[in-house]
């Protein structure tokens, strides 16, 4: 009997999509195809992918809502949010494109006397990508794109939890005449991508996912020389410093925390604030919090959806209850949220205040709508509560000093820092982790460099 992949929604917790997961043949054979396709794919010219994948990104946003009423139904996000998700893919596809004749070119590392010599960028080969359901399209896109203009075959496993992403990045592949097998998507289950991270026919492992996944994803590559990039968890924090403007701090960081349910690897999920705006900061700050509207994502009024699922709401029930326990004090009344109910998906939205680092709520990875906010008395006090995390991702400060907003970010162990920013990816920028938040790069043209090897060519010229 087939094993079944079974995608249960979170808005009303019914089946919504099934599909059999890869038997062991249908592995083998999907590897096979793309070890036989990639060489004939690294042979076209740049501008042949480019004008290919271009077409494909065409393709995908035509049908922008469809994509998007059914990525609602997959993971919860409110209908009204769902279309962003196309527009970044969009951005972040098109940007790693356009850079990539640069970013690809031969390197010439200057004349000698009776020798021409240059370093090329030689694609891997075959690359797995293994993508999560909380970004579907974002985070999938970081990988693929790139991979293939760099000249690699693509096999791509996504989330139980939206299958139905592989699929539509390959309808368009489809509909673009990417030849066949230089990008091709498996179902699969945990055996399953253990079983390809460990083939010899694959060359590098894109996996974003938790920190145990990536543990799973390095412990099954360990037998082998081959690079992996891991994008993990993270516990985001941001400063707002005493000259912040508060306005827009509130702005910011409110959606930073809440957007997506919080659920993003890049999410605020603790806050320090100076004692100088620290009450102004937090009245304005629950009061825009408390005016979400908590209900089905499908309706367009809705601007807080379900979580995943139930037993992803209960960490964050249990991470405020914590909390609590410990001295902390809630100050969103969620009798005010009627569609939050325990055992449910659905949580209403929370923030702590007298909180410490003996809370979960502000050490541990919540990836929820809730959210500690603690005082802080100096610049020197908020730096050393920022880097004491396990991990780095992103870090964010708010206020009108960009020295100062710079001298900081240069004492903060991230691997992204904003300021008057948040929860936000610049394809231009390069996208990595730090600590236990990851390793390796994607985005901007240093994300090139993870996906191709040097090749030296070094050519004395015959006399």
């Amino acid at each position: 009997m087939t094993d079944m992949l079974k995608t249960i929604t979170p808005i009303d917790g019914s089946v919504y999509v099934e599909r059999p997961l890869a038997d062991a043949a249908e592995i083998d054979a999907a590897l096979e195809k793309a070890r036989e396709a990639q060489p004939a794919w690294k042979a076209t010219t740049i501008a042949e992918r480019a004008a290919l994948l271009t077409r494909a990104v065409d393709a995908f946003v035509a049908r922008k809502q469809e994509i998007a009423t059914e990525l609602t139904w997959q993971m919860g996000r409110p209908i009204a949010h769902s279309p962003f998700e196309v527009n970044g893919l969009e951005e972040r596809a098109r940007y790693m494109i356009s850079v990539a004749p640069e970013a690809l070119a031969d390197v010439d590392v200057g004349p000698k006397e009776g020798f021409h010599r240059f370093i090329r960028h030689e694609p891997l080969g075959v690359v797995f990508v293994v993508a999560p359901w909380n970004y579907p399209y974002l985070t999938a896109v970081n990988a693929i794109v790139p991979a293939l203009m760099a000249g690699n075959a693509v096999v791509l496993k996504h989330s139980a939890q939206t299958p139905l992403c592989a699929e539509r990045f390959n309808e368009a592949f489809v509909a673009a005449g990417l030849p066949e097998g230089v990008f091709q998507y498996l179902h699969l289950s945990h055996a399953g991508v253990e079983r390809i991270v460990k083939d010899p026919r694959v060359d590098f492992v894109a996996f974003t996912g938790s920190v145990s996944g990536g543990h799973a994803i390095q412990r099954a590559a360990s037998e082998r020389f081959i690079g992996t990039g891991l994008e993990l968890g993270g516990k985001d924090p941001a400063y707002v410093r005493a000259d912040a403007n508060i306005a827009q701090a509130v702005e910011t960081l409110v959606d930073g925390a809440f957007f997506n349910a919080g659920q993003s690897c890049c999410a605020i999920e603790r806050i320090y604030a100076h004692a100088d705006v620290f009450d102004a900061f937090v009245e304005g700050f629950v009061a825009q919090a408390a005016a979400y509207k908590l209900g089905n994502p499908l309706d367009a009024e809705t601007t807080l959806g379900p979580m995943v699922r139930a037993s992803a709401a209960d960490v964050v029930r249990a991470q405020v209850a914590d909390a609590l326990a410990k001295g902390a004090r809630a100050l969103i009344d969620e009798s005010a949220f009627p569609a939050a109910k325990p055992g449910t998906p659905y949580v209403a939205p929370q923030v702590l205040v007298d909180v410490d680092h003996s809370m979960e709520i502000m050490t541990e990875e919540t990836f929820g709508p809730a959210i500690g906010i603690m005082k802080v008395a100096s610049d020197d006090q908020a730096v050393a509560l920022m880097n004491d995390s396990h991990y780095g991702l992103t870090a964010a400060i708010c206020t009108t000093d960009e020295d100062a907003a710079i001298a900081i970010g240069d004492r903060v162990d991230t691997g992204t820092w904003f300021m008057n920013r948040c929860d936000y990816l610049d394809p231009a920028l390069a996208w990595v982790g730090v600590k236990d938040s990851g390793r390796g790069c994607t985005l901007s043209r240093l994300g090139y460099e993870h996906l191709t090897r040097p090749k030296s060519f070094h050519l004395r010229i015959a006399v």
